[in-house]
Formats: C-alpha cells, sequence, structure tokens
C-alpha cells in the first residue's frame, strides 16, 4: 500500500520519517519540494511537509485600496481562499493519484487540524482516503502508536479553527482601517487594532492609570527584636497610619528590657506540590527566567519537533494514565538529572500533582527525552531545564513546614512573632533553583516565660501603586478573562511592542498607546472590553464540541463588529484628533535651538533621530541612545538648556541626558579618559546595536581602540590611568580596576 504523510513543519517530517523507516529514509526532490520517502511494513511512504498555512484567507484584490471604499462595507464582504506556496501544493497532489492512503499528521490542535483540512481540500483529495495521525509527543512510541491507530480527521475541530480565522481577519481589517484613516496613519505607519489586542492593550492603560493617580499613604511599624537568636515580632495594630500612635507606642516599649511570653503555638505544615506545566504556567516561570514568551515557545516548539518535550500548546494541568510516567523517567537516567530521577524512582509509589484544568487533546508539558547541557546550550537549554525541574516537581513528596507563631507582651503592647523552618524539602529540592526558601528560627518559649527584648524601633513606609504588568503576568490575566488562546496571547503582545503601544519589561503604554485605548473606550461600542472578544472565543470553542456551527459564530462576529464599526465611523473626526495629538506629544522633544521650530523624532534607514521640523531649511539633528528604551521629559539640561532625555538600559539604572552627546554633561558620564592608543582621542561608553555595553576611543574610525565593558552596574571615571598599560582606571561602585581586560594588573587580582 502506498501512504501520502502530510506534516506542518519539515523538523516534524524528518522525524516521523526516521521513527517509522527505522533511520532508513531518504529524500528527493519533486518540482522544487522534497519528499523523504521509505519502506514500513511493506508499506511505502512518502513524507510531505507544509509551511504552516499554504493556504491564506483574504479579501479580494479590489478591497486591498483602503481608500476605494467604506471600512464599514469590509464587515460583510466576502472572503477568499489562495493557494500561498503552488509548488508544495502540486507536489502533493501528483503523490496523492498513487496513494492508496492519504495521512494528516500535522500538529493535533485546532490550528493543526484546519491546516491539514484546507490543504487536503485545496488539492481535491478524495475524503475515503484521508485518515489522522494523532500524537502528542515525537517519540518513536507516540509516533508508532498514532499511526498504528490511525482515525479520521476532526472537522468540528478544524471548524473552529477556520472561525477564528474569518473573524479575526474581518474585526482587524475593520478595525484598523477606520481608526488609521480618521488619524490620518496610513501605510507603514497604520494603527494595528484587533479583536483581542485592543481588550489586551486597555489592560495596560487602565493599569498605567491606577499608577498614575495613585497617592502613597504614610504608615509606621513597631519591630522588635527577642531572645538570643534575636527574631523578629511586629506590632500587632500593623501597620501604624497615624505617627502619633506609633511614637506613643515605640516610647511605653523602648526602653523595656524584657517581655512575657502570651501564647506560643508550633505546627508542621504540608505545603503542596506545583501543578504540572500548561502552555501558560510554562510561559510565566520562563518569564520569570528571562525568557519571553514569543521566545519560550518558538524554542518549545524546537524541542518539541526534536522528540524532547511534549506537544508544548496544551491548558491541560492533569497527566493521563495512559502517560508511562517511570518509563519518562527511566529515559531521563541519561540527563543532567540523573541523581533527581533516582531518587524520584526509588519512590514506593509514584502518584502525580494534578492542577484544575482537565482536558482530552494533550498532556501537560513533560519531557519526553534526555538532554545534556554539554550538548544543548543557552536559553534552550534553560528552557529544557526548567520543564524538566516542573516535571520532577510535581512527582516529588510534598513538602513539610514547622510553623511557629508566637505572641509577647512587652509593658502591655502585644507584638506577634512568625517562624518558619522547612523541615523536609520534598518537591522543593528539585524546584528550589527558581524560588526564594527564607527560614526564621524561634526557639521553644512557653507562656509566661520572660524573654529578652534586644531591640525595639520603627520602621516607616508608604504604600506601593499596583504594580505593571510584565510579559508574563499579562498573559496570565489575558488566560484568566479569556483574550486570546493558548497559541496566539505570545503574538498579540509582540504586536503591542511592534506597533510601539508599549515600551519596556515592566509594559508601560505609550501616548499612541494610551490614545487609542481611550479613544476606543469612548467611541468604539465597547470592542475595548474583554467582554466581547471573551464571548466570541467561547463560541468558537463550542464549535469542536458540536454545540455552535461555524456559520452562526461568524453571522454573531458580524453583527458585533458592524454596530462598533458604525459608531467608529460616526465619531471618526474626534478619534483622529484625539490620536493625532497624541501622536505628536509622542514624537515631541522640544524647541530646536536655531531657528525655534519643534524637535520631534525622526524615522530613516539607519534608524530613529531627533530632527528639527524646518528642515531642509534647518538641519540640526541628534542621534538617539542605541538600544535603549527612551522616555521624554520636560525638563532642559543646566549645561546647554537643550531638551532631556530619561534613558532606561538592562542592568543599569535609569539616566536622565542631554539630547546632544557631546555636551559636557554627557562627557562627564561617559567619557573615562585618555585613549593610550593614539594619544588623541577619549575612551568613552559606547552601545552596539544590539545594546552591548563597551567602551572605545572617540577617534574612530582613526583609532580602533575598544575594551569590553562588565554588562551591569555604574561605570565612572577616576581620573587615573593604568601603571602597566596606560589605560584609563575605572570604579565599578567602591571597586576600581584597569578598563584592559587583558592587563596584567586585572590577571594579577
Amino acid at each position: 500500500m502506498k501512504k501520502l504523510v502530510i506534516t506542518e513543519k519539515a523538523n516534524a517530517a524528518r522525524r516521523i520519517s526516521t521513527i517509522l523507516s527505522d533511520g532508513k529514509s531518504h529524500s528527493k526532490s519533486n518540482g522544487g519540494v522534497t519528499v523523504i520517502s521509505f519502506t514500513n511494513n511493506g508499506d511505502e511512504y512518502d513524507v510531505v511537509s507544509l509551511r504552516g498555512h499554504i493556504i491564506e484567507l483574504d479579501y479580494p484584490e479590489k478591497y486591498n485600496d483602503w481608500s476605494a471604499s467604506s471600512p464599514v462595507d469590509l464587515v460583510y464582504a466576502p472572503q477568499v481562499k489562495t493557494i500561498r506556496v503552488k509548488s508544495i501544493v502540486n507536489t502533493i497532489k501528483n503523490l496523492m493519484d498513487s496513494a492508496d492512503e492519504i495521512i494528516i499528521a500535522t500538529d493535533f490542535d485546532r490550528e493543526g487540524e484546519l491546516i491539514g483540512m484546507e490543504t487536503i481540500t485545496a488539492v481535491g483529495a478524495d475524503m475515503s482516503k484521508v485518515k489522522r495521525a494523532k500524537f502528542s509527543a515525537l517519540t518513536k512510541m507516540e509516533v508508532e502508536n498514532a499511526f498504528a491507530n490511525l482515525v479520521l480527521p476532526d472537522e468540528r475541530l478544524a471548524n473552529a479553527a477556520e472561525a477564528r480565522q474569518i473573524v479575526d481577519l474581518s474585526w482587524g481589517a475593520v478595525l484598523t482601517r477606520l481608526i488609521s484613516l480618521s488619524a490620518g496613519q496610513v501605510g507603514k505607519n497604520f494603527m494595528s487594532v484587533g479583536r483581542v489586542q485592543s481588550p489586551t492593550l486597555k489592560l495596560l492603560v487602565d493599569r498605567n492609570e491606577e499608577i498614575a493617580k495613585f497617592v502613597p499613604t504614610p504608615y509606621w511599624k513597631i519591630v522588635g527584636k527577642f531572645g538570643m537568636l534575636a527574631f523578629k515580632g511586629v506590632h500587632e495594630e500593623d501597620p501604624f497610619w497615624e505617627k502619633e500612635k506609633a511614637d506613643a507606642v515605640l516610647k511605653k516599649c523602648k526602653n523595656v528590657k524584657s517581655g512575657t511570653v502570651k501564647s506560643f503555638d508550633r505546627s508542621m505544615k504540608e505545603e503542596f506540590r506545583p501543578a504540572p506545566f500548561d502552555t501558560t504556567a510554562m510561559q510565566v516561570e520562563a518569564n520569570k527566567i528571562g525568557i519571553p514568551p514569543a521566545t519560550a515557545m518558538k524554542l518549545a516548539e524546537d524541542l518539541y519537533t526534536g522528540g524532547y518535550i511534549s506537544y508544548p500548546r496544551t491548558e491541560n494541568t492533569e497527566y493521563p494514565k495512559s502517560l508511562g510516567i517511570r518509563s519518562v523517567l527511566e529515559k531521563l537516567k541519561e540527563s543532567d538529572f540523573k541523581d533527581e530521577v533516582n531518587e524520584i524512582l526509588s519512590q514506593e509509589t509514584i502518584i502525580p500533582s494534578r492542577g484544575k484544568r482537565r482536558t482530552t487533546d494533550h498532556p501537560p508539558i513533560y519531557p519526553t527525552a534526555a538532554a545534556t547541557s554539554d550538548k544543548m546550550k543557552g536559553d534552550k537549554w534553560k528552557l529544557y531545564e526548567l520543564i524538566v525541574r516542573r516535571f520532577l516537581a510535581t512527582l516529588g513528596p510534598n513538602a513539610e513546614a514547622e510553623i511557629t507563631k508566637c505572641s509577647i507582651d512587652v509593658n502591655g503592647e502585644t507584638f506577634n512573632a512568625d517562624g518558619y523552618v522547612l523541615k523536609k524539602e520534598g518537591w522543593k529540592k528539585y524546584w528550589k533553583k527558581y524560588m526564594t526558601i527564607a527560614n526564621t528560627h524561634i526557639p521553644p518559649l512557653n507562656v509566661g516565660d520572660d524573654i529578652d527584648v534586644r531591640s525595639m524601633s520603627m520602621d516607616e513606609g508608604e504604600t506601593k501603586p499596583p504594580y505593571r504588568y510584565n510579559q508574563g503576568s499579562l498573559i496570565q490575566e489575558m488566560d484568566k478573562l479569556g483574550l486570546g488562546t493558548k497559541s496566539t496571547r505570545h503574538d498579540i503582545i509582540g504586536k503591542l511592542y511592534s506597533r510601539n503601544y508599549v515600551q519596556g519589561n515592566y509594559m508601560t503604554p505609550t501616548a499612541s498607546g494610551i490614545a487609542l485605548t481611550k479613544s476606543l473606550e469612548k467611541h468604539g461600542g465597547g470592542i475595548a472590553e474583554p467582554d466581547m472578544t471573551a464571548k466570541l472565543e467561547a463560541d468558537m470553542l463550542k464549535i469542536s464540541s458540536g454545540e455552535k456551527m461555524l456559520s452562526d459564530v461568524v453571522e454573531e462576529s458580524q453583527r458585533m463588529l458592524h454596530a462598533a464599526a458604525v459608531t467608529i465611523d460616526e465619531q471618526k473626526v474626534a478619534i483622529g484628533d484625539e490620536i493625532k495629538n497624541a501622536l505628536k506629544s509622542q514624537q515631541f522633544i522640544g524647541i530646536c535651538p536655531n531657528c525655534g521650530n519643534n524637535m520631534t523624532i525622526k524615522k530613516s534607514r539607519n534608524g530613529n533621530f531627533i530632527g528639527c521640523d524646518g528642515y531642509p531649511d534647518c538641519k540640526c539633528a541628534y542621534p538617539l541612545p542605541r538600544s535603549a528604551l527612551i522616555q521624554t521629559l520636560e525638563t532642559k539640561c543646566e549645561v546647554c538648556g537643550l531638551p532631556q532625555l530619561k534613558v532606561i538600559r538592562k542592568g543599569m539604572p535609569p539616566q536622565t541626558v542631554c539630547i546632544d552627546p557631546k555636551c559636557e554633561s554627557n562627557t562627564l558620564k561617559t567619557h573615562l579618559g585618555k585613549c593610550p592608543t593614539c594619544g588623541k582621542g577619549t575612551i568613552r561608553i559606547m552601545y552596539s546595536k544590539a545594546g552591548k555595553r563597551f567602551a572605545g576611543c572617540s577617534s574612530w574610525p582613526e583609532c580602533t581602540q575598544t575594551y569590553p565593558l562588565r554588562p551591569k552596574g555604574t561605570v565612572t571615571a577616576t581620573g587615573k590611568s593604568c601603571e602597566l598599560c596606560g589605560a584609563p582606571i575605572i570604579a565599578m561602585g567602591d571597586y576600581e580596576e584597569c578598563i584592559n581586560a587583558t592587563c596584567p594588573s586585572r590577571s594579577k587580582k
């Protein structure tokens, strides 16, 4: 029997072929497309890989001209599918004529089902020949089992994904055109608006507003230290909102030498294991160790197709009973985690933890093969280790901690102390790399015991505003509100950055992001609220379960979109004015010192810069600091009077700088000393396009002398030169060293 297998990506095609052929497959070119062939149990296989979606959904060409028709007309406009990669379609057509069976082996989720089904439809395949291979990991056992137990394709699952395509295209196109045309932002500068993107941006804008409006409230704490261990106890009125009360308590207790134990309780607390990884939890934890969600998903995809982890797009937090946990652990004995694995295997029983979500499509994310840090490097290893350690943590025993609660009377005032001592590491032994465990010891005490008061002090503080979202916490909130899916949330966040709606690791909305959101709140007919999007998300899920039809969900979406689009169109003048004013304020830097025109941020092929609006009559311009987050300020440089910027770089405190890099206010901070190579230039702090900090000569390109700098910490000049090599001596805090990393003085230290 001849079988044609269609996979989603080339590396999946190679791995499946290697598994089913025992490494005896061979490749050939068919019309410029790679076809992998092999024989298995007397059957002949041809494997062709797609490139994700090779069928593109869009509007007919006549709708490409934004000015030709009203964006409102797009709501009910037809959408057409076109073949994006004809060579692959032609190759599949050629091979399917002689195939007795066509097997869809794309990723088993909504998107993968649609990719497979739309390809089958495009080539006009006989559906009676079409089967589906379902697998959650590209391991030998999973793949062989999937191909031995083929099922029929799930059209409802594909329809759910197609509904998302149709809905997202219409919402994105209609809203983006309406807002962009209103604001006069067309071409490359268009204003992106979307069904999920806009409510997500509103979360950030709302949080920014909370922070801006927040008024800190001062408070005071009275803290005592007690006994030989000097453990801390805090006054029961914690905190004091009136300083007079705090002062009175401190005065009353300040010079007291001993207190009396009022109560003492010690108990054991069981600390339960974390739930297995679903996609959201994996992205959140990866973000904590410096891997952004989009990068984490790309790396997870690579690990999956390489056979190292299970399918990374899942909402399941309960391992299925069919998962051979012991066999997975046996494989991991060949990894860097051999000792930890043997500990888990030595348990009498291995019963994994369970989360609150249970689905039947894919298991939680778990390791499927061993890897070692000497062969797998960088962020890929960091993510693999994170997944392995989470897997081990879900299988380890619960941890146990000793909890102590004690109250002490000091001259009529009560102080409470809490103790925590981890007694049994349990699962924390495997996860402690990603957590902080702080033990606080309180010695055994009896009620009525006298105890020394070692000190009594007052701590002053103030309430803090809510935290800004980072990418991890934003994904959690999107998941909670039903915004987007496990597969799309990281892409939505990427769009917010690429359209310059937000900046920074702790996501701060820009003026344009704020203006867009405020306009949509006032004039957008509810599209900035999460409720509308969440309802559509829920309805699309119901398609896959058979509770809703694709056509019903699309029609409902069109009604909702049309009502919002009409509202926006009627108020487009007000929307346009609001956004235009915001864009001007975002780009405005200050007044040109030469002609009095505005200085604004300009774009060029070589990057953005600050230029005068009076160009070409006035050519005054300044470079923007490289590889940094820039925020405009209303302050002026005290040295030259030019506008200032706030510059934020990773690993360094924010700096306020003059826009003129040659201004003395800047050179005093960046110039470190004379260049020992040319004797003319000055060694100064510089930044590469990638944001890497180094020191180089100001006489470049005539002098090419450079020195690497430590990536974090503030570097300052000392005015000294090295006695051995002549390079500048720099200070890193209280520590001084020669800037030349190869200098003998550095090697001696």
